[in-house]
């Protein structure tokens, strides 16, 4: 990781910061890069849950005909 980085922990999740002074391109690639890789991860997550929605849905289908 670029010297332009501090990594910080909070209760909620991870938080980097850029510090100005030594913000250069390439500190911006790596930072778009893991935006991209959060991105797939909020993408798997959401279709995780509208699987978990769906067979909800059916269960609640299948338990109504009973």
């Amino acid at each position: 990781m670029s010297s332009a980085w501090n990594s910080a922990k909070t209760d909620n999740c991870d938080v980097d910061v850029v510090e100005e002074e030594s913000f250069t391109s390439a500190s911006a690639h790596v930072l778009i890069g893991e935006i991209i890789v959060c991105n797939r991860h909020l993408e798997k997550i959401k279709e995780n849950i509208n699987d978990v929605q769906q067979k909800t849905k059916n269960v609640i289908d299948v338990l109504g005909r009973i």
